[in-house]
């Protein structure tokens, strides 16, 4: 049941990746731009958990590859929004 959440998280933020990256496209906002990189870092975040819990549970232990991908993911938001103060 675990591994089904994961996937379904990883699929979730794969998804509101796209659709940021495309609203970011078309209307050129910034603030989009800076929203669809902290989605693609919460994606890769999520696949590495699936990976590191459900393929690899035990060979590979990818934790800090995580914690990495989640603090990128709030650095890039953070920036976006203090560049962003319109």
């Amino acid at each position: 049941m675990a591994a089904l959440i994961y996937t379904l998280c990883a699929l979730t933020s794969v998804a509101c990746l796209v659709l940021l990256w495309r609203s970011w496209r078309k209307s050129g906002a910034r603030l989009l731009f800076w929203s669809a990189l902290c989605f693609g870092a919460l994606s890769v975040n999520n696949v590495l958990l699936v990976l590191d819990r459900v393929v690899l549970p035990t060979e590979v232990d990818l934790f800090d590859w995580r914690l990495a991908a989640a603090l990128a993911a709030v650095i890039l938001l953070l920036v976006g929004l203090v560049w962003e103060e319109d």
